[in-house]
């Protein structure tokens, strides 16, 4: 269950957008962003020596998603170096070691394997890894403080901007101190049938939600309809009888976007997405803020 917690980051050369190094002031567990044109400065650091787990991230996919890389190394400065020669898709790394150097190799690759298999289930970005491999021994006592050292490190790389191991959906949302679960909408229509959620970063349609598969002529051309065949091309969408189908969770920029996949036509997805009472996206969400700030 999420807890309130401080972060701190600190810019060594006082450039928000440069190396950034983030940590919780009462654990061991440090994350440390380097923009690859700061590969050098970073390698002059001592962390650059230790053992760690990386996460490499970069260009979008034509579909939206991030890319992301993940690895280990029992020296994490060498091995980015490689990847500077050898993989180009990448602008920025997050590397993650321990303020007492008390990481080791045993660590390293359970963290590898565990990080790969929580980014899979959470879906959010396209794994350049290829084969996740076989799930490493490690003893009890290690496996325990890779748990811990994985929840430090998820929150501090989600604070840095990549949420890699979060849910697009089904966190609890805090009404009066009790969760309570998310609110559903509804988007249907010819051979159409979706659901998702409003989110702080967009509209979330659930898999299983159902599209239309045939476009209507008058956005033939359109970015929207390119946007739906990226959709299927990445395996997104899967035709299913005389529908597209949702094979996973799909954060979209907007209500909007999220319609127009949905019904293949132009749409304003604040309209057309309704909760199962027939309240429309804009009245639950929108117009009670122009309420409440009157």
């Amino acid at each position: 269950m999420p807890r309130p917690q401080t972060i701190q980051i600190y810019l060594p050369t006082g450039d928000p957008r440069g190396m950034r190094v983030a940590e919780i002031t009462t654990r061991i567990v440090r994350v440390i962003e380097v923009p690859r044109s700061q590969l050098a400065e970073f390698l002059k650091l001592p962390e650059a020596q230790q053992v760690g787990v990386y996460f490499l991230l970069g260009e979008l996919s034509e579909a939206g998603l991030p890319r992301v890389y993940i690895g280990q190394s029992g020296c994490v400065g060498t091995r980015l170096v490689q990847h500077n020669q050898n993989k180009d898709f990448w602008n920025r790394a997050l590397v993650v070691i321990s303020l007492t150097n008390s990481l080791t190799q045993t660590h390293a690759l359970f963290l590898e394997w565990f990080a790969i298999q929580q980014a899979t289930q959470a879906g959010r970005y396209s794994l350049e890894n290829g084969n996740a491999g076989a799930r490493p021994h490690t003893p009890a006592p290690l496996e325990a403080d890779c748990h811990e050292i994985f929840e430090t490190a998820a929150t501090l790389v989600a604070t840095l901007g990549q949420p890699i191991f979060e849910p697009l959906t089904g966190a609890p949302q805090q009404t009066d101190g009790k969760p309570q679960a998310p609110e559903l909408f509804y988007c249907k229509g010819p051979q159409a049938n979706a659901v998702g959620e409003y989110t702080s970063e967009g509209f979330v349609v659930h898999k299983g939600s159902t599209t239309r598969l045939i476009n209507v002529a008058s956005i033939d051309g359109t970015p929207q309809v390119r946007f739906r065949q990226q959709l299927v091309t990445d395996g997104v969408l899967t035709q299913s009888g005389d529908s597209y189908v949702f094979t996973r969770d799909y954060l979209f920029t907007s209500p909007s976007l999220a319609a127009c996949v949905v019904m293949g036509r132009s749409a304003n997805g604040w309209l057309e997405w309704k909760t199962d009472h027939g309240q429309t996206l804009d009245s639950a969400k929108r117009q009670t803020v122009s309420l409440e700030a009157g």
